[in-house]
Protein backbone atom coordinates (compact mmCIF):
# COMPACT_ATOMS: atom_id res chain seq x y z
CA UNK A 1 0.00 0.00 0.00
CA UNK A 2 1.67 3.63 -1.47
CA UNK A 3 2.50 5.51 2.12
CA UNK A 4 2.57 8.74 -0.58
CA UNK A 5 0.53 9.16 -3.62
CA UNK A 6 1.19 11.23 -6.51
CA UNK A 7 -1.83 13.90 -6.87
CA UNK A 8 -3.75 14.14 -10.44
CA UNK A 9 -6.14 17.41 -8.93
CA UNK A 10 -5.10 20.89 -10.24
CA UNK A 11 -3.45 23.62 -8.12
CA UNK A 12 -1.93 26.52 -8.89
CA UNK A 13 1.80 24.94 -7.67
CA UNK A 14 4.72 26.43 -9.67
CA UNK A 15 5.85 23.41 -12.05
CA UNK A 16 8.91 23.23 -13.86
CA UNK A 17 12.65 22.56 -11.68
CA UNK A 18 13.55 22.40 -8.24
CA UNK A 19 16.35 24.21 -7.85
CA UNK A 20 15.60 26.22 -4.65
CA UNK A 21 16.91 29.71 -4.06
CA UNK A 22 16.93 31.73 -1.16
CA UNK A 23 13.79 34.13 -0.83
CA UNK A 24 14.52 37.42 1.02
CA UNK A 25 16.36 37.25 4.36
CA UNK A 26 19.71 38.73 2.69
CA UNK A 27 21.66 41.29 4.90
CA UNK A 28 19.69 43.01 8.16
CA UNK A 29 16.50 43.59 8.11
CA UNK A 30 13.64 44.72 10.44
CA UNK A 31 10.19 43.74 11.57
CA UNK A 32 7.01 46.16 11.31
CA UNK A 33 7.92 47.13 14.77
CA UNK A 34 11.43 46.76 14.75
CA UNK A 35 12.24 44.16 17.08
CA UNK A 36 13.24 41.68 15.49
CA UNK A 37 16.13 41.77 13.16
CA UNK A 38 18.06 38.99 10.78
CA UNK A 39 21.86 38.94 10.73
CA UNK A 40 23.06 37.08 7.97
CA UNK A 41 26.28 36.23 6.18
CA UNK A 42 28.17 34.00 3.35
CA UNK A 43 30.73 31.69 4.24
CA UNK A 44 33.27 31.20 1.51
CA UNK A 45 34.08 27.97 0.79
CA UNK A 46 32.10 25.46 2.54
CA UNK A 47 31.81 22.45 0.41
CA UNK A 48 33.34 24.09 -2.69
CA UNK A 49 29.59 25.73 -3.08
CA UNK A 50 27.86 28.82 -2.06
CA UNK A 51 26.66 29.45 1.48
CA UNK A 52 24.02 31.75 2.85
CA UNK A 53 23.31 32.07 6.85
CA UNK A 54 20.89 33.99 8.39
CA UNK A 55 19.70 34.31 12.47
CA UNK A 56 16.85 36.23 13.86
CA UNK A 57 17.15 37.81 17.30
CA UNK A 58 16.05 41.22 19.04
CA UNK A 59 17.65 43.94 16.74
CA UNK A 60 19.83 44.98 19.77
CA UNK A 61 21.92 41.66 20.19
CA UNK A 62 24.00 42.05 17.47
CA UNK A 63 26.88 40.64 18.76
CA UNK A 64 24.95 37.44 19.64
CA UNK A 65 24.26 37.78 16.00
CA UNK A 66 27.43 37.44 14.64
CA UNK A 67 28.67 34.82 16.95
CA UNK A 68 25.95 32.70 16.46
CA UNK A 69 26.72 32.87 12.72
CA UNK A 70 30.75 32.14 13.19
CA UNK A 71 29.53 29.02 15.39
CA UNK A 72 27.15 27.88 12.64
CA UNK A 73 30.45 28.18 9.95
CA UNK A 74 32.73 26.73 12.20
CA UNK A 75 30.02 23.68 12.70
CA UNK A 76 29.20 22.71 9.12
CA UNK A 77 33.53 23.32 8.43
CA UNK A 78 33.59 20.43 11.43
CA UNK A 79 31.28 18.12 9.39
CA UNK A 80 32.95 18.93 6.43
CA UNK A 81 36.43 17.96 7.67
CA UNK A 82 34.95 14.53 9.06
CA UNK A 83 33.37 13.45 5.56
CA UNK A 84 34.78 14.85 2.27
CA UNK A 85 36.21 12.67 0.08
CA UNK A 86 38.11 15.96 -1.26
CA UNK A 87 39.65 16.43 1.68
CA UNK A 88 41.98 13.52 2.12
CA UNK A 89 42.81 13.64 6.07
CA UNK A 90 39.42 13.79 6.53
CA UNK A 91 37.15 10.40 8.79
CA UNK A 92 35.65 8.91 5.29
CA UNK A 93 38.82 9.21 2.78
CA UNK A 94 40.70 7.12 6.06
CA UNK A 95 38.10 4.83 5.92
CA UNK A 96 38.28 4.33 2.06
CA UNK A 97 42.02 4.11 1.81
CA UNK A 98 42.43 2.05 4.65
CA UNK A 99 43.34 -1.74 4.07
CA UNK A 100 41.16 -4.68 4.51
CA UNK A 101 40.38 -6.00 7.80
CA UNK A 102 42.00 -2.68 9.32
CA UNK A 103 39.55 -1.39 12.11
CA UNK A 104 38.90 2.59 11.34
CA UNK A 105 37.83 4.75 14.30
CA UNK A 106 34.94 7.28 13.87
CA UNK A 107 33.47 9.49 15.09
CA UNK A 108 30.07 9.49 16.56
CA UNK A 109 28.97 12.07 13.71
CA UNK A 110 30.10 10.11 10.87
CA UNK A 111 29.05 6.79 12.21
CA UNK A 112 25.55 8.28 12.76
CA UNK A 113 25.54 8.98 8.95
CA UNK A 114 26.73 5.79 8.09
CA UNK A 115 24.09 4.22 10.21
CA UNK A 116 21.26 6.16 8.87
CA UNK A 117 22.80 5.90 5.08
CA UNK A 118 23.06 2.05 5.19
CA UNK A 119 19.13 1.89 6.48
CA UNK A 120 18.22 4.14 3.47
CA UNK A 121 19.77 1.31 1.41
CA UNK A 122 17.15 -1.27 3.07
CA UNK A 123 14.47 1.53 2.87
CA UNK A 124 15.17 2.60 -0.43
CA UNK A 125 15.75 -1.22 -1.94
CA UNK A 126 18.86 0.16 -2.93
CA UNK A 127 18.72 2.97 -4.68
CA UNK A 128 20.20 4.80 -2.09
CA UNK A 129 23.58 3.43 -2.01
CA UNK A 130 26.66 5.41 -0.27
CA UNK A 131 29.30 2.27 -1.46
CA UNK A 132 28.76 2.76 -4.72
CA UNK A 133 31.26 5.37 -5.33
CA UNK A 134 33.74 3.32 -7.52
CA UNK A 135 30.65 3.88 -10.07
CA UNK A 136 30.47 7.62 -9.43
CA UNK A 137 34.34 8.10 -10.08
CA UNK A 138 33.88 5.81 -13.16
CA UNK A 139 31.15 8.63 -14.48
CA UNK A 140 32.88 11.19 -13.28
CA UNK A 141 36.48 9.89 -15.36
CA UNK A 142 33.84 9.13 -18.32
CA UNK A 143 33.17 12.69 -18.39
CA UNK A 144 36.57 14.38 -18.43
CA UNK A 145 37.71 11.54 -21.19
CA UNK A 146 34.38 12.33 -23.21
CA UNK A 147 33.31 8.27 -23.77
CA UNK A 148 30.81 5.84 -22.24
CA UNK A 149 32.50 3.33 -19.62
CA UNK A 150 31.28 -0.62 -20.85
CA UNK A 151 28.69 -2.74 -19.31
CA UNK A 152 31.76 -5.20 -18.47
CA UNK A 153 33.77 -2.12 -16.50
CA UNK A 154 30.43 -1.43 -15.03
CA UNK A 155 30.06 -4.39 -13.06
CA UNK A 156 33.88 -4.37 -11.75
CA UNK A 157 33.28 -1.40 -10.43
CA UNK A 158 29.75 -2.15 -8.67
CA UNK A 159 31.58 -5.23 -7.26
CA UNK A 160 34.67 -3.68 -5.62
CA UNK A 161 32.51 -1.94 -3.09
CA UNK A 162 28.80 -2.96 -0.93
CA UNK A 163 27.54 -2.99 1.89
CA UNK A 164 28.51 -6.43 2.86
CA UNK A 165 32.28 -5.80 2.29
CA UNK A 166 32.13 -2.94 5.66
CA UNK A 167 30.78 -3.68 8.96
CA UNK A 168 29.53 -0.79 11.18
CA UNK A 169 30.96 -0.87 14.95
CA UNK A 170 30.11 1.30 17.92
CA UNK A 171 33.65 2.87 17.53
CA UNK A 172 34.08 2.93 13.71
CA UNK A 173 34.11 0.74 10.81
CA UNK A 174 36.23 -2.36 9.21
CA UNK A 175 36.27 -3.48 5.74
CA UNK A 176 36.51 -7.07 4.32
CA UNK A 177 37.62 -5.38 0.81
CA UNK A 178 40.65 -3.48 -0.06
CA UNK A 179 38.24 -1.03 -2.66
CA UNK A 180 35.23 -1.24 -0.68
CA UNK A 181 34.52 3.02 -0.44
CA UNK A 182 32.04 5.45 0.67
CA UNK A 183 30.54 8.49 -0.62
CA UNK A 184 28.52 10.86 1.39
CA UNK A 185 27.64 13.92 -0.86
CA UNK A 186 23.93 12.25 -0.96
CA UNK A 187 23.83 12.75 2.99
CA UNK A 188 26.79 14.46 4.53
CA UNK A 189 25.35 17.98 3.50
CA UNK A 190 22.07 17.66 4.88
CA UNK A 191 23.22 16.30 8.09
CA UNK A 192 25.97 19.48 8.23
CA UNK A 193 22.93 21.80 7.60
CA UNK A 194 20.93 20.23 10.61
CA UNK A 195 23.97 20.35 13.02
CA UNK A 196 24.39 23.99 12.30
CA UNK A 197 21.00 24.74 12.67
CA UNK A 198 20.55 23.09 16.01
CA UNK A 199 23.57 25.53 17.06
CA UNK A 200 21.49 28.53 15.86
CA UNK A 201 18.60 27.27 18.32
CA UNK A 202 20.33 26.23 20.94
CA UNK A 203 22.12 29.54 21.02
CA UNK A 204 18.37 31.30 21.87
CA UNK A 205 17.40 32.27 18.04
CA UNK A 206 13.61 32.96 17.71
CA UNK A 207 14.69 32.31 13.56
CA UNK A 208 17.28 30.77 11.85
CA UNK A 209 18.32 29.39 8.22
CA UNK A 210 21.10 27.44 7.02
CA UNK A 211 21.42 26.82 2.81
CA UNK A 212 24.72 25.02 1.55
CA UNK A 213 24.34 25.17 -2.24
CA UNK A 214 20.26 24.99 -2.32
CA UNK A 215 19.72 23.17 -0.07
CA UNK A 216 18.57 24.37 3.10
CA UNK A 217 16.51 24.05 6.32
CA UNK A 218 14.76 27.19 8.06
CA UNK A 219 13.16 27.16 11.71
CA UNK A 220 10.99 29.53 14.01
CA UNK A 221 10.04 32.85 12.35
CA UNK A 222 11.79 35.35 9.73
CA UNK A 223 12.49 38.74 10.88
CA UNK A 224 8.71 40.14 9.74
CA UNK A 225 7.45 37.60 12.54
CA UNK A 226 6.13 35.32 9.51
CA UNK A 227 7.29 31.78 8.01
CA UNK A 228 10.18 32.01 5.98
CA UNK A 229 9.82 32.12 2.01
CA UNK A 230 11.40 29.96 0.40
CA UNK A 231 11.30 30.61 -3.49
CA UNK A 232 11.46 27.62 -6.60
CA UNK A 233 13.28 28.35 -9.51
CA UNK A 234 13.41 26.81 -12.88
CA UNK A 235 16.17 24.91 -14.38
CA UNK A 236 15.28 26.54 -16.93
CA UNK A 237 15.95 30.62 -16.41
CA UNK A 238 17.10 32.35 -13.55
CA UNK A 239 14.56 33.66 -11.97
CA UNK A 240 11.74 31.87 -9.16
CA UNK A 241 8.25 30.64 -10.08
CA UNK A 242 6.72 29.86 -6.99
CA UNK A 243 7.06 30.65 -3.34
CA UNK A 244 6.97 28.25 -0.34
CA UNK A 245 6.19 29.42 3.64
CA UNK A 246 7.84 27.66 6.09
CA UNK A 247 8.43 27.51 9.80
CA UNK A 248 10.80 24.63 10.78
CA UNK A 249 11.57 22.26 7.75
CA UNK A 250 14.64 21.51 5.08
CA UNK A 251 14.56 21.50 1.47
CA UNK A 252 16.52 19.71 -0.80
CA UNK A 253 16.78 19.04 -4.48
CA UNK A 254 18.93 16.69 -6.54
CA UNK A 255 18.60 16.02 -10.54
CA UNK A 256 20.35 16.48 -13.75
CA UNK A 257 19.18 20.20 -14.52
CA UNK A 258 22.84 20.87 -12.46
CA UNK A 259 24.62 18.25 -11.87
CA UNK A 260 25.60 16.25 -15.34
CA UNK A 261 28.51 15.06 -17.41
CA UNK A 262 28.19 15.20 -21.40
CA UNK A 263 29.10 12.65 -24.04
CA UNK A 264 29.11 13.06 -27.54
CA UNK A 265 26.12 15.31 -27.14
CA UNK A 266 24.07 13.62 -24.67
CA UNK A 267 23.60 14.44 -21.06
CA UNK A 268 23.91 11.75 -17.98
CA UNK A 269 23.36 12.88 -14.71
CA UNK A 270 25.73 12.99 -11.82
CA UNK A 271 23.53 11.02 -9.88
CA UNK A 272 24.09 7.06 -10.68
CA UNK A 273 21.46 4.80 -9.95
CA UNK A 274 23.65 1.77 -7.85
CA UNK A 275 21.19 -0.99 -9.06
CA UNK A 276 22.10 -0.47 -12.70
CA UNK A 277 25.84 1.51 -12.79
CA UNK A 278 24.42 3.96 -14.94
CA UNK A 279 22.83 7.48 -14.43
CA UNK A 280 19.30 8.36 -13.12
CA UNK A 281 17.00 8.61 -15.49
CA UNK A 282 13.44 8.02 -14.06
CA UNK A 283 12.90 11.99 -12.81
CA UNK A 284 15.20 15.13 -14.50
CA UNK A 285 14.66 17.04 -10.86
CA UNK A 286 12.94 16.16 -7.30
CA UNK A 287 12.63 18.44 -4.90
CA UNK A 288 12.13 16.79 -1.18
CA UNK A 289 10.45 18.39 1.85
CA UNK A 290 11.20 17.26 5.34
CA UNK A 291 11.51 17.51 8.99
CA UNK A 292 14.99 17.37 8.86
CA UNK A 293 17.34 18.35 5.82
CA UNK A 294 19.68 14.66 6.11
CA UNK A 295 16.25 13.27 5.12
CA UNK A 296 15.76 15.75 2.49
CA UNK A 297 18.70 15.14 1.22
CA UNK A 298 19.24 11.65 1.13
CA UNK A 299 14.88 10.99 -0.20
CA UNK A 300 16.07 13.39 -2.74
CA UNK A 301 18.71 11.73 -4.30
CA UNK A 302 17.16 8.15 -3.65
CA UNK A 303 13.43 9.26 -5.42
CA UNK A 304 16.14 11.16 -8.48
CA UNK A 305 16.30 7.54 -8.92
CA UNK A 306 13.31 6.09 -8.38
CA UNK A 307 10.94 8.47 -9.48
CA UNK A 308 7.49 9.09 -8.66
CA UNK A 309 7.20 5.45 -8.05
CA UNK A 310 9.58 5.70 -5.16
CA UNK A 311 7.10 7.46 -3.45
CA UNK A 312 5.34 3.88 -1.70
CA UNK A 313 8.60 3.77 -0.05
CA UNK A 314 8.38 6.44 2.14
CA UNK A 315 8.70 5.73 5.66
CA UNK A 316 5.21 5.66 7.41
CA UNK A 317 4.53 8.58 9.80
CA UNK A 318 7.47 11.33 8.62
CA UNK A 319 6.24 14.81 6.60
CA UNK A 320 8.24 14.19 3.78
CA UNK A 321 6.89 15.59 0.82
CA UNK A 322 8.59 15.33 -3.05
CA UNK A 323 7.83 16.97 -6.34
CA UNK A 324 8.78 15.92 -9.67
CA UNK A 325 10.49 17.04 -12.93
CA UNK A 326 10.34 14.20 -15.53
CA UNK A 327 11.34 14.40 -19.17
CA UNK A 328 8.89 13.19 -21.74
CA UNK A 329 9.83 11.38 -24.99
CA UNK A 330 7.88 14.36 -26.88
CA UNK A 331 11.27 16.34 -25.76
CA UNK A 332 8.94 18.46 -22.66
CA UNK A 333 8.27 17.80 -19.30
CA UNK A 334 6.12 16.66 -16.84
CA UNK A 335 5.40 17.78 -13.16
CA UNK A 336 4.47 15.78 -10.64
CA UNK A 337 4.18 15.88 -6.72
CA UNK A 338 3.09 13.98 -3.68
CA UNK A 339 -0.16 14.22 -1.79
CA UNK A 340 1.25 17.31 0.31
CA UNK A 341 3.46 19.54 -1.41
CA UNK A 342 0.65 21.52 -2.76
CA UNK A 343 -0.59 22.44 0.40
CA UNK A 344 3.16 24.17 1.55
CA UNK A 345 2.62 26.81 -1.23
CA UNK A 346 1.92 30.17 -1.18
CA UNK A 347 2.29 31.10 -4.60
CA UNK A 348 3.18 29.72 -7.99
CA UNK A 349 2.87 29.71 -11.86
CA UNK A 350 1.82 26.65 -13.06
CA UNK A 351 -0.10 23.29 -12.41
CA UNK A 352 0.42 20.10 -11.22
CA UNK A 353 0.26 16.74 -13.16
CA UNK A 354 0.74 19.15 -16.30
CA UNK A 355 2.59 17.84 -19.37
CA UNK A 356 4.52 20.94 -21.35
CA UNK A 357 5.37 20.75 -24.97
CA UNK A 358 9.12 21.80 -24.41
CA UNK A 359 11.30 23.27 -21.95
CA UNK A 360 10.24 26.67 -21.26
CA UNK A 361 12.87 29.36 -22.11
Amino acid sequence: MMKKRLTARRSTLLMTASALVLAACQGALEDREGSLRVFASEPVGVMGTRTSLAVVLPAKEAVQGREILGSAEAELRRVEALMSTWIEESEVSRLNAAPADEPVALSTDSLEVLQVARQLFEQTEGAFDVTCRPLIERWRLAGHEGELPSEEDLVERRQESDWSQIELSRQGARKSRNTACVDLSGIAKGYAIDQALSVMRNSGAVGGLVEVGGDLRVFGVSPEGESWPIGIRSPFEDRAWGEMRLNDAAVCTSGDYARFVEIDGQRYSEVIDPRTGRPAVAASSVTVVAGDAMSADAWATALTVLGPEGLELLPAGERIEALFVSAEESGGFRVQASDGFSGLLASSEFELDETKERPLP
